[in-house]
């Protein structure tokens, strides 16, 4: 641009009121100049090229006018300055523009960042919540882990349980295996080919009824079948939910176990509409609990929620947090602030420029000392003072 760009940053109630009133004081005092400017145009022979209504300079008339509240239109003349500048151009003496305190400011090249403030709630990782079924039916002979909240670790033995099935499937195993040992000699390679097809189908059979290795190797050494056989943890965590008891018939449908790995925790946050152009994930977010006075826990943005709450009208976020020392509790609440990503080398104007009348935005641009042209703008995010 040849010229520089200069924003008048009024605050809206003075530019939307305060200009109005002062164009009207200014106009009422001068119906005495306007006559005078009159009576010195006749004088000098100037003719006005057409009339121009005072308060909405778009509104022109080609013959002397009054507008709707009884103003006179103001005449523009050939030599006239003001007859050249683009059409709703505001003419303000510097003496009021000061008497309003119109401040003005150049045009800038910025990065805006921010930081949003919301309360959050721990929950589990919901990637790492186990619920347990068994795979056959049975009933329980003895549990291991009883009570809900004890901390278990991956392959530690929950409970012991007897199953018909599990019974003759060990049975089949060891029938095939003597199977093997008997006809590994054979001159036959279809023989021989069976026999190995057959152990190794119901090896299959038993791991797919979750039958631990160490009772299948000992199983295969000493040849006996187990009456009982251990279902184990099948990850490290604290227990939920214990779903059964000694002496109880289970069947798959019944669940024996919840187990929820705490060393990662989910936090859900609520986010305004507003503040939702300025997160994304991968946020960096600080938080802090009323359990853990003075520590502040760091984690990161994981997901943002596709939908609305009803009620509330905000958007739900996933915050994911390390948990090693078990602080974290889900079902606490929490403060939680993201730190969102800066927007850098934007186009930004001071808030206070943005002249809002509901439908559009606008910004008054300095043509010439005490000569401010309006131009609709669109905005996008605001933060410290500054709006792009």
């Amino acid at each position: 641009m040849n010229k520089q760009m200069v924003i008048v940053a009024v605050i809206s109630a003075a530019i939307g009121a305060g200009l109005v009133a002062v164009t009207g004081d200014w106009l009422a005092d001068s119906d005495s100049s306007t006559e005078v400017t009159k009576a010195d145009a006749e004088k000098s022979g100037r003719k006005p090229l057409f009339y121009r209504n005072p308060m909405n300079p778009e509104i022109t008339s080609p013959v002397p006018a009054k507008d709707n509240m009884g103003m006179d239109y103001i005449p523009v003349y050939a030599d006239d300055e003001a007859g050249n500048l683009p059409a709703g151009t505001v003419t303000i003496d510097p003496v009021t523009v000061q008497n309003m305190g119109v401040r003005t400011a150049t045009v800038e090249r910025r990065t805006i960042s921010r930081v949003i403030s919301t309360v959050g709630r721990v929950d589990y990782d919901e990637q790492h919540l186990y619920r347990l079924h068994p795979k056959i039916e049975g009933w329980i002979e003895k549990l291991w882990i009883d009570t809900t909240g004890e901390p278990v670790k991956k392959g530690d033995i929950l409970l012991s349980i007897y199953s018909p099935q599990l019974v003759s499937t060990q049975q089949e195993y060891l029938l095939a295996l003597k199977n093997l040992q008997t006809l590994e000699a054979s001159p036959f390679t279809d023989v021989r080919r069976g026999a190995e097809e057959l152990l190794t189908t119901s090896l299959e059979r038993l791991r797919l009824l979750d039958v631990p290795e160490h009772q299948i190797e000992e199983l295969r050494s000493t040849g006996k079948v187990k009456k009982e056989l251990h279902i184990h943890a099948p990850a490290s965590g604290i227990v939920t939910h214990v779903g059964v008891r000694d002496g109880q018939y289970v069947t798959p449908r019944d669940e024996l176990y919840s187990i929820a790995d705490l060393s990662k925790v989910w936090v859900l946050v609520d986010i305004y509409e507003e503040e939702l152009p300025w997160v994304k994930v991968g946020d960096e977010a600080v938080m802090t609990v009323l359990a853990a006075p003075g520590r502040e826990f760091h984690g990161r943005l994981t997901y943002i929620y596709p939908y609305a709450e009803t009620k509330t009208r905000t958007i739900k976020a996933r915050l994911e947090f390390d948990n090693p020392d078990m602080l974290l509790k889900p079902g606490m609440f929490a403060d939680v602030k993201i730190h969102a990503s800066a927007r850098k080398d934007i186009i930004a104007v001071p808030s206070e420029a943005i002249v809002r009348s509901g439908t559009r935005e606008k910004v008054f641009v300095v043509r010439a000392p005490g000569k401010f042209e309006p131009r609709d703008v669109t905005i996008g995010v605001s933060s410290g003072g500054w709006t792009e």
